[in-house]
């Protein structure tokens, strides 16, 4: 994992991105984020058990999908099953660790 600091990379109202290997943020402060950059490994593993083309494809999809659904971008992204498991993981740095394959799957429908 690398740790780039791409202030104008970043879409607004957003602090960060992940592309396998790389995690761009907005700010250096970010760095040293634990939870920031926990989260962002969350992303990184999803995208190396999809093989990083098929996440991106399949994240923007379910997007759209969230979006139909919830008529609004925020809430839309923030259900997308990835950024679920992440926001949800993001605080418990031992979770990478006792995490079981395509976890992700768990968090497409709201329980």
């Amino acid at each position: 994992m690398f740790l780039i600091v791409a202030k104008y990379l970043i879409p607004k109202g957003y602090r960060g991105m992940a592309v396998f290997p790389f995690v761009f943020m907005k700010y250096d402060l970010d760095k040293t984020n634990g939870t920031f950059v926990n989260h962002e490994k969350i992303h990184l593993k999803q995208q190396k058990e999809l093989l990083v083309l098929p996440f991106f494809i399949w994240y923007f999809l379910e997007y759209l999908m969230r979006l139909i659904q919830y008529k609004n971008k925020d809430l839309a992204y923030r259900n997308i099953s990835f950024e679920r498991e992440a926001y949800a993981n993001e605080t418990d740095f031992e979770y990478l660790k006792k995490r079981s394959f395509f976890q992700f799957l768990n968090y497409i429908t709201l329980k």
